[in-house]
């Protein structure tokens, strides 16, 4: 692990390169951690951190400012990464596999937690990355909450159709370009990796249902009443799903980006429901 910052910044950030391996890929990936003012991670052993997990064509850059306001807000920990492939993570070249949600949390998550000293954490994910935070708290017991926005639950005709439309929509001019702001030769990969994926037939019957019960850690539920890449049944079928104390919350006239239209909003539920974590 590669520590590019001894020490905290004013506004407690860190950045740091841990190696990581798939069965197919292996590489560096970029984390980005924000610590309550005065803290470091080795002292952060109060209240659980979380662990973000971004969406398909994501990365740290692109959550923006919430990871910083969560830990204001929460006094907690906040980890954010780049998957490999992604932003500033090592490239990859090779096909995405169809297990790849499960494989993040089985295989990615437990280096990450070994390389970052995670104990007890928190999963929080936005799309897929909501789907990777969901697989994550059923494979690891000392997961003590859940949060997903705008998470998929399974593969359906809305959401090829979405991938479907974007698709033609990135082979507009300038379109790869603009992806390539935060991911940069990687962009194509990057995008290939979403809609090749998502549009295959093998992939169609993608579904997180087999997993929900093992998830036993409260969870809190966000979706965009109007999110073009799955129904609010999604939502749903993830609160109803799981065995542990859920809450679903559903936006009415949001989209597929709830934690942006209404950051404020958003920030405040999460805090809430963090206050009731351990």
């Amino acid at each position: 692990m590669t520590d590019t910052a001894s020490v905290l910044s004013p506004c407690q950030t860190r950045s740091l390169r841990v190696p990581v391996a798939l069965p197919q890929a292996a590489g560096e990936v970029a984390v980005t951690e924000w610590l309550p003012e005065g803290e470091s991670p080795e002292r952060a052993t109060g209240a659980a951190p979380v662990l973000l997990f971004h969406d398909s064509l994501g990365c740290i850059a692109l959550w923006r400012g919430l990871p910083e306001a969560l830990a204001r807000a929460t006094g907690r920990r906040v980890i954010a990464y780049d998957r490999l492939g992604f932003g500033q993570a090592d490239r990859r070249t090779d096909t995405v596999s169809g297990n790849f949600v499960l494989e993040e949390a089985g295989v990615v998550v437990p280096q990450l937690r070994a390389a970052l000293g995670i104990g007890r954490f928190v999963a929080m994910g936005h799309s897929v990355g909501g789907g990777m935070a969901v697989c994550t708290a059923a494979r690891h017991p000392d997961c003590t909450g859940l949060i997903s926005i705008a998470a998929q639950a399974y593969n359906d005709d809305r959401i090829r159709d979405g991938v479907a439309a974007a698709k033609a929509a990135f082979a507009g001019p300038g379109a790869v370009e603009r992806l390539a702001r935060y991911h940069g030769d990687r962009a194509a990969w990057v995008l290939s990796a979403w809609v090749d994926t998502w549009l295959s037939a093998g992939f169609a019957d993608w579904s997180l249902r087999p997993l929900l019960a093992a998830v036993r850690c409260p969870a809190l539920v966000i979706h965009g009443g109007d999110d073009e890449y799955g129904s609010p049944d999604h939502a749903r079928t993830i609160g109803g799903g799981v065995s542990g104390p859920a809450e679903t919350l559903v936006m009415p006239g949001h989209g597929h980006m709830p934690h942006r239209e209404d950051e404020a909003g958003v920030l405040a539920r999460i805090t809430a429901f963090l206050a009731m974590v351990p």
